[in-house]
């Protein structure tokens, strides 16, 4: 098969002849018809610290796809070949403390797929049957299907604390904040004001709904409550930026009793008031990934019975590009200007 293949400890991927992969007793083999490139790929493909202290070359990355299940292994009873799926990425162990209480998400032994095991950058990849999400509804396009991990994501974050009639901040209009617009919308909340030095990504938010897109090279946070006629500060938080002055003007511009959900992951230390912190009473949730599996319940139920919130998330990919012009792709997704890049696999 073909696929993007990292070699060895070393920049760069390769688009070269892979064997293709077997499915033990209880996997399915799922020929991959579309793949999104995330921030993970990006520093894989780097091979900067973040990747190295993540992967063990050679690997096969990506983790964001849709395709047909081709192949079941003998222990495989739910799914069928032929269904149309989604992966979820995180593989646990099943035995650690939060595993057998229901907390698959907090995983102690994660093993992620497209980071520690071979992913979705090929044409084929196998992953247990416990985490495929199969999509029942015919709406669910090929594009859309590749970014249900991301999506996941902003539900994730975005369902954290209630909604309903909250002023919502979210900081880093990525591909997950624009979706994060959309879910809050589609939640409930009252004024949603999004920030990023972007302006392609900034109009992208004005077309998913925001209140206030606010260009933070010119303009403060303070300065746009005062434009959306707020007067206590926001209600709810979203940091999904990880850049080190995202978070300290976000806690700066929370309402007392404020909540809010960390997916960013910030590149360096953050210097926190964190007397603001306690007086203010305030509430920090770190996110990783998505619940498993009530957050792949949620987000398929917002999609099939929301066509504005589905053609809204599915505007969010803004580059389609084939297999073969993965090079261009990364470029794009690496770019910080536009929404989400799918890769097409079905080219071969």
């Amino acid at each position: 098969m073909k696929a993007l293949y990292k070699s060895g400890p070393h920049a760069g991927f390769e688009l070269v002849d892979r064997p293709e992969p077997v499915p033990g007793v209880h996997d399915v083999k799922i020929r991959v018809m579309t793949a999104g490139i995330c921030g993970t790929d990006l520093h894989i493909q780097a091979y900067d610290d973040a990747a190295k202290a993540m992967i063990k070359a050679p690997m096969i990355p990506g983790h964001e796809f849709y395709g047909e299940i081709v192949e079941i292994g003998d222990e495989v009873h739910d799914v069928k070949v032929g269904d149309r799926v989604s992966g979820e990425g995180h593989v646990v162990c099943g035995m650690c403390r939060n595993c057998r209480a229901g907390r698959r998400h907090m995983c102690i032994n994660t093993v992620s797929v497209g980071v520690q095991r071979d992913g979705a950058f090929a044409e084929y990849v196998v992953i247990p049957e416990a985490n495929v999400w199969v999509h029942q509804d015919e709406s669910i396009s090929p594009e859309l299907g590749a970014i249900f991990d991301p999506f996941g994501n902003a539900v994730h974050t975005a369902l954290s604390f209630p909604m309903v009639g909250e002023d919502v901040l979210i900081t880093g209009a990525g591909p997950i904040g624009l979706m994060a617009i959309a879910v809050a919308r589609h939640a409930g909340a009252r004024k949603i004001a999004i920030t990023d030095v972007s302006p392609q990504r900034l109009e992208l938010a004005r077309g998913m709904g925001v209140d206030l897109a606010i260009d933070v090279s010119k303009t403060r946070i303070k300065d746009a409550q005062r434009e959306l006629c707020m007067r206590e500060g926001f209600d709810f938080g979203m940091e999904m930026s990880g850049h080190p002055t995202a978070l300290p003007e976000m806690i700066e511009n929370m309402n007392h009793g404020g909540h809010i959900s960390m997916l960013g992951l910030p590149s360096s230390s953050i210097d926190i008031d964190w007397g603001k912190v306690v007086t203010h009473m305030l509430t920090l949730k770190g996110i990783y990934g998505r619940e498993m599996f009530e957050t792949w319940y949620a987000m398929s139920a917002m999609l099939t019975s929301n066509p504005v919130l589905r053609e809204r998330i599915s505007s969010v990919v803004t580059d389609y590009l084939p297999a073969t012009d993965w090079e261009a792709g990364f470029a794009a997704a690496r770019s910080g200007h536009g929404g989400k890049v799918v890769l097409d696999w079905t080219v071969f």
